[in-house]
């Protein structure tokens, strides 16, 4: 399973050429200009401060975040013991 973690430290948000993507998925014209991507992790990863990180399917996990920067956890039990 993939999930996308902020790794920008106070929050993100997302570039122009993202909002651009998303616009053009949506059809909706804002500018007389459209961007077209193919690699959806690329945008997260390079363009938006966003990591696409794969964990294993059915696993159980946790998002912690600092500051804005945010770590998943997984691999551990969850519950009291």
């Amino acid at each position: 399973m993939k999930i996308v973690l902020n790794k920008c430290f106070g929050g993100f948000g997302l570039s122009h050429e993202a909002k651009m993507m998303i616009f053009e998925k949506r059809e909706i014209e804002v500018f007389p200009y459209l961007f077209t991507f193919g690699d959806e992790e690329f945008l997260y990863e390079k363009l938006s401060n966003l990591k696409v990180v794969e964990i294993p399917d059915g696993a159980s996990y946790e998002i912690s975040d600092y500051d804005g920067i945010e770590t998943a956890h997984y691999g551990f039990q969850t519950g009291s013991v």
